[in-house]
């Protein structure tokens, strides 16, 4: 784990900091941002994870390639307004958003996952410009853990985690901000870690751009 000496700040102006937490299917980043966001205090908000707050609320799931492609469409248009939204009304605060508009390519039908940017009429770059920083949790699954929870919403097994790991590792690792927390067999550890990236990115901004509050 590396935390970035000086930051690369986005371009887009309508927030303070925009931090994403992403991963493979059981790295613990929405356990993480939970309590993240507690330990930081107001000075975060939270961006719920799009996918679990659809499905969660009724939209169909199926792993027809017709049905995914437009689960993956839905996804990344809620994800992108609730992230504007969270801008909007928090406009003094991080944003502390669980996964990223870019997840849907590794989730996408396709051996490219490119594909799924030209779908969407944007661009693997435009993407990486909404966020200043990336926290990639990895998955518990490459350590051989049981990444089963009891969230009915999580249905890979420990080999697709892993591969969805790989994938959304291979986009996302492309930001000047990519930080990695590891598998640890202890996950408190690897909260304390988390911890500590976040905490030290937020002061970095903070010390290099005027308008972020420590």
């Amino acid at each position: 784990m590396s935390v970035p000496e000086h930051p690369t700040r986005s371009s887009r102006g309508d927030h303070l900091c925009r931090i994403v937490l992403t991963g493979g299917p059981g790295g613990g980043k929405t356990t993480a941002a939970d309590m993240l966001r507690r330990e930081i205090g107001d000075r975060v908000i939270i961006v719920p994870e799009s996918a679990t707050m659809l499905f969660s609320g009724g939209f169909p799931r199926s792993d027809e390639p017709g049905a995914r492609l437009a689960a993956q469409r839905a996804i990344y248009h809620v994800q992108r307004n609730l992230e504007d939204l969270q801008s909007a009304r928090f406009p003094e605060r991080v944003l502390l958003c669980d996964r990223g508009t870019i997840d849907g390519a590794a989730y996408w039908p396709s051996d490219d996952p490119l594909e799924f940017f030209t779908a969407l009429e944007t661009t693997l770059e435009d993407e990486l410009a909404r966020y200043d920083a990336v926290l990639f949790f990895e998955t518990a699954a490459v350590g051989d853990f049981s990444i089963e929870t009891g969230n009915p919403f999580r249905t890979e097994t420990n080999r697709e985690a892993v591969a969805l790991d790989t994938r959304l590792r291979e986009l996302w690792q492309r930001h000047p901000n990519f930080v990695l927390i590891h598998h640890n067999h202890s996950f408190m550890a690897k909260l304390f870690e988390g911890l500590h990236v976040l905490t030290e990115l937020i002061h970095r901004f903070a010390n290099g751009h005027r308008g972020v509050q420590p």
